[in-house]
């Protein structure tokens, strides 16, 4: 039977573990919300970068460029962050280079990752069933904030968790995916309500950055699997 692990923080990631597996990248506010809406609404692939003078350089050759550290859109980029800068009249066709804060810089860190895919709520059923198609070792990579702990991003692993073990194909004897269940158990009547209590949910708010934290929470927004192939994100 496979195995599933959940990692709550790019900073607990040990690469050399986790070489030939299949790893999810979840950050829920915003990063992997946003590249599922991508997918959703046409664009034809993404290139995650880690930093901002890898952004510039993009920019600099012609690139569209989506682009934030701690919330805020850079001066260079074209937009920011949010699900709704990912909208098919900005983004039907193009190829957009994308750098944010936490989520895009553990595509890096991921890379001996047999398969690398973006998971969110958004496409929370589409995606279990795909990751249940692959005979592959599973981990749940948690973007988290700055190497810190998140709660939404905890939320979101114990979701695809639940769905994966009851399954019946997937099992584990990992603490932190029975935590991210729990966790989730707790939370899911009403993640909107849970989901006040999370440190992000008010960094967000004191920036006016906020409006989408509810469409980030919606199940089933979307069908498609982004995954990471030849240093970019198709579908």
């Amino acid at each position: 039977m496979r195995n599933l692990e959940t990692c709550f923080s790019p900073a607990l990631y040990e690469e050399e573990r986790h070489l030939g597996k299949l790893v999810v990248i979840i950050d829920i506010l915003r990063a992997s919300s946003s590249i599922c809406a991508a997918f959703e609404n046409g664009v034809s692939s993404i290139i995650p970068v880690a930093t901002v003078d890898e952004a510039k350089a993009y920019k600099s050759k012609g690139y569209r460029v989506a682009a934030e550290r701690d919330g805020y859109v850079l001066d260079f980029a074209d937009f920011g962050n949010s699900p709704f800068n990912f909208t098919r009249e900005k983004v039907e066709g193009q190829t957009i280079v994308y750098s944010t804060t936490n989520g895009t810089g553990l595509i890096q860190k991921a890379k001996g990752a047999g398969i690398i895919a973006i998971g969110a709520f958004l496409n929370i059923t589409a995606l279990t069933k795909w990751i249940l198609e692959h005979d592959m070792d599973v981990v749940l990579f948690c973007a988290g904030w700055k190497n810190r702990f998140s709660l939404e991003d905890t939320l979101g692993a114990g979701a695809i968790a639940e769905l994966l073990i009851e399954s019946g194909s997937i099992s584990t004897i990992c603490d932190s995916t029975h935590a991210a269940i729990d966790l989730w158990t707790m939370a899911k009547k009403d993640p909107w309500e849970y989901i006040q209590k999370a440190a992000q949910r008010s960094r967000l708010r004191e920036k006016g950055l906020d409006d989408c934290i509810e469409f980030c929470l919606k199940p089933d927004y979307t069908k498609k699997i982004p995954y990471f192939k030849n240093g970019i994100l198709v579908e």
